[in-house]
C-alpha cells in the first residue's frame, strides 16, 4: 500500500494523512498529559531553571532521534511487502537468515518475546492514557478526586463493550478529533512560549548534554519518565500497511512533532514561572474556564489512542495465529469492505480484565507511569536488533554501515530500557509478567505443534503409495467430492484413514488440501493454489496464504474452476481430523507444559471456522495423539 502513495491525488493524500493523525499518533499525541509531569513530580529532579531546560532538551532530542530519525526515516523503509509491525519485521529478519538455522531460531524467540511484551503495553497504554485525562477533573474541581477511578473504569468498560460493533462508524471522526487535539496542544503551549521565548534555548542539544554531565544519576533516573514522550513510536511502523510511508511522514513532520514540541516547551515555560505547576503542568496551562472542556477533549483523545492499540492487538493476534504462534481463536469481521477490521472476543475481554486490574491496582497515572516504559523500550530495542539482521542479511549492506545505522539507536534503546528497569519493583513488573505469560503460551503452543507433527509423521503413510495400494482393490466409490484437510501434503490424512475404516467408501472425487502460511503479509490469487494430479480423480492441493490474508479455503478452491476438478457446493464434503492430545512423560516438554498445550489445543477455535468451511458440509473424525 505504501508504494502507491506516490500516485495518489493531493486530496486522497490529505485524507490519508488526516486518518493517520487519528490512528497512528493517538498514543504519542497524548503523552504531554503525563510525560513532563512524571519527570518533576516525584522530586527526583528539582524544578530549577537549568533542569527544566535540560529536560526539555532531552525530550526534544529524544523525539528527534528515536521517532524522526529512527522510525520515520529508517524503520519505515523496512517494510514487508508494504506491511509493518513487529511480526512483519520478525518475518523479514527470519527470512533474511533462513540459511542460518540456529540464528533464525534465536531471532524467532526474540521476536516472539517482543510480540508477547506488546500485550503488556496494550494493557498499560489505555489505563494510563484514560486515567491521566480523567485526572484533569481534579484540576477543575479538587472535590472530584474520589470519582476519578470510577469514571475511568466506566469509560474503559464502554470502550471495550463497543468493540464488537467495529470502528468503521466512528473511525471517520478519529482524524478530525485528533487534529483538533493537536491544534489545542499548540494553543495551550504557544502563549507561554511567546511569553518566555528563553525556553527555546532547550532546542540546543548542549542543554541536554549539560544536564546529563552535571547530574548523571538524576538524568539516568529522569530518562525513565522522559521515555514517555515517545511511547507510541512503534505504532508508526505497525500502521505502515494501513497508510503507507508518505502520509505517516507528512503527519509527523508537519503536524504532530511541531505540536508536541510547542506544548512541551509551553509546559516548561510554565514550570520556570511556577515550579508548583509540576503537579499537573498540562492542565494548568489552560485557563480555569477551559479546564472542563479540555478534560472532555483529552478523554476523547485518550480513548482514540486506546482504540488504536486495541485494534493493533487484534491485528497482531490474527497474524500470530496465522504464523502458528498462538492457538486459533474466534475472529469476527466487523466490516464487509475492510478485511483489516476485526474483533477477537477473547483478546478484547482479556485486555479489559487486565486493564481494570491495572487501574484498580495502581490507582493513579503517576503510579501507572512506573509500570509504563519497560515494555515499550524493550520492543524498541528488539525492533532495532531485527532491523540490523534485515539490512545486513536481507539487503546485503556492508557490515560497518549496518553497525553504524543501528548501533547508535541500539545504545539509545538500551539506556532507556536500563533506566526503566529502575521502576521494575515499583510497577514495571506488571507488563513484564504479562509478557512472560504470553511468551510461555506462544513457545508452548509452537513446541507442542512441532511434537504433534513429529508424532503424526512417525506414524504416517506416504499418500501416493497408499492410494496405489487402495486402488488395487478399490472400495465402493460414492458420488460427490471429498476434501481432506491435512497439515502435510505428502502423508495420508487421518480423516481419510478413519473414513475408509468406518464407512468403507471413497468419494468419486478426492482433494487432499494442505494450507501453508508464509512469512509475507499477502499472497495474491495468482499464487494462491497449486494443483498436483494423483490419478484416479484424486488431486493434491496446496493453498498459500500470507499472515495477513483471510484463510478462506472454499474461496481459494474456487480458483480451481476450469482445471478438471468438480467442486459443486452441494456435492462437496470437508473431512477434518480432530486430534485429542494426551500428555505423557517422555522426551517432549515437561509435563506441565504438555498439559498446558493439551488445554490450549482442546480450547482452540475450530479449524473449520478458522478456514471458513461451510458448517453443513463438515465431517470431523477424532484420533488420539500422545506427546
Amino acid at each position: 500500500m505504501g508504494s502507491s502513495n506516490a500516485n495518489r491525488s493531493p486530496a486522497a493524500l490529505a485524507a490519508l494523512t488526516l486518518a493517520a493523525l487519528g490512528i497512528v499518533y493517538g498514543d504519542i499525541g497524548t503523552s504531554p498529559l503525563y510525560a513532563l509531569k512524571e519527570v518533576f513530580r516525584h522530586g527526583h529532579v528539582p524544578v530549577t531553571h537549568d533542569n527544566v531546560l535540560g529536560v526539555l532538551s532531552l525530550i526534544f532530542w529524544t523525539m528527534t532521534t528515536v521517532v524522526s530519525v529512527k522510525y520515520v526515516l529508517l524503520i519505515l523503509r523496512a517494510d514487508n511487502n508494504g506491511e509493518g509491525g513487529l511480526i512483519a519485521m520478525l518475518a523479514l529478519a527470519t527470512t533474511a537468515v533462513r540459511e542460518r538455522p540456529a540464528l533464525r531460531h534465536t531471532l524467532m524467540l526474540v521476536g516472539m518475546f517482543g510480540t508477547a511484551v506488546f500485550y503488556g503495553d496494550g494493557v498499560i497504554t489505555p489505563a494510563i492514557s484514560v486515567l491521566s485525562a480523567v485526572e484533569g477533573l481534579e484540576v477543575a474541581a479538587p472535590a472530584l478526586h474520589p470519582v476519578i477511578v470510577p469514571v475511568t473504569l466506566v469509560l474503559i468498560t464502554a470502550l471495550f463493550a463497543v468493540q464488537r460493533f467495529g470502528t468503521g462508524g466512528i473511525g471517520r471522526f478519529f482524524g478530525p478529533i485528533m487534529l483538533l487535539w493537536f491544534v489545542v496542544l499548540v494553543a495551550l503551549g504557544l502563549p507561554r512560549v511567546v511569553e518566555d521565548p528563553h525556553v527555546l534555548l532547550a532546542l540546543n542539544p548542549l542543554y541536554a548534554m549539560s544536564f546529563i554531565h552535571d547530574n548523571p544519576l538524576t538524568a539516568f533516573i529522569a530518562l525513565g519518565a522522559v521515555v514517555l514522550c515517545i511511547t507510541g513510536g512503534e505504532a508508526l511502523y505497525a500502521d505502515l500497511g494501513h497508510f503507507g510511508k508518505q502520509p505517516i511522514r507528512i503527519a509527523w513532520y508537519a503536524g504532530v512533532m511541531p505540536a508536541l514540541v510547542v506544548n512541551y516547551f509551553g509546559q516548561g515555560a510554565l514550570l520556570l514561572q511556577d515550579p508548583a505547576a509540576a503537579a499537573n503542568p498540562f492542565f494548568l496551562l489552560a485557563p480555569k474556564w477551559a479546564a472542563l472542556p479540555l478534560v472532555l477533549l483529552a478523554t476523547c483523545a485518550t480513548v482514540i489512542a486506546s482504540q488504536a492499540l486495541i485494534t493493533a492487538a487484534f491485528s497482531v493476534t490474527r497474524q500470530a495465529i496465522q504464523m502458528g504462534l498462538l492457538p486459533r481463536m474466534h475472529i469476527k469481521h466487523t466490516s464487509v469492505r475492510d478485511t483489516g477490521q476485526i474483533y477477537v472476543p477473547f483478546v478484547n475481554w482479556s485486555l479489559y480484565v487486565l486493564i481494570v486490574l491495572a487501574v484498580g491496582l495502581f490507582g493513579t497515572s503517576s503510579k501507572l507511569a512506573n509500570a509504563y516504559g519497560i515494555a515499550v523500550t524493550l520492543d524498541m530495542t528488539i525492533t532495532t536488533v531485527m532491523t540490523f539482521f534485515v539490512i545486513r542479511y536481507g539487503w546485503r549492506y556492508p557490515l560497518p554501515l549496518c553497525i553504524l545505522a543501528t548501533g547508535f539507536f541500539f545504545l539509545v534503546d538500551v539506556v532507556f530500557f536500563a533506566s526503566n528497569m529502575l521502576k521494575l519493583l515499583a510497577g514495571g513488573w506488571f507488563p513484564i509478567v504479562i509478557g512472560l505469560g504470553m511468551f510461555t503460551l506462544m513457545t508452548t503452543w509452537m513446541r507442542g505443534r512441532q511434537l504433534v507433527a513429529e508424532r503424526l509423521r512417525d506414524e504416517a503413510i506416504d499418500l501416493k503409495s497408499f492410494l496405489d495400494a487402495v486402488f488395487i482393490s478399490p472400495p465402493t466409490r460414492v458420488p460427490g467430492t471429498a476434501v481432506f484437510l491435512s497439515a502435510d501434503p505428502t502423508i495420508v490424512p487421518n480423516a481419510l484413514m478413519h473414513n475408509l475404516k468406518h464407512n468403507k467408501v471413497l468419494h468419486e472425487y478426492n482433494l487432499f488440501v494442505s494450507v501453508q502460511t508464509h512469512e509475507v503479509p499477502w499472497i495474491g490469487f495468482g499464487k494462491r493454489v497449486e494443483l498436483t494430479p494423483l490419478g484416479r480423480d484424486c488431486w493434491s492441493v496446496l493453498v498459500h496464504f500470507g499472515f495477513k490474508n483471510d484463510p478462506d479455503v472454499p474461496e481459494a478452491l474456487k480458483l480451481l474452476a476450469g482445471r478438471g476438478v468438480p467442486l459443486d457446493d452441494m456435492e462437496t464434503s470437508y473431512f477434518l481430523s480432530r486430534d485429542i492430545i494426551v500428555p505423557s512423560l517422555g522426551q517432549g516438554m515437561v509435563l506441565w507444559r504438555e498439559k498446558l498445550f493439551a488445554n490450549l489445543h482442546r480450547n482452540a477455535g475450530a479449524a473449520a471456522d478458522f478456514l471458513h468451511l461451510p458448517a453443513n458440509r463438515i465431517v470431523e473424525l477424532g484420533s488420539k495423539v500422545e506427546i
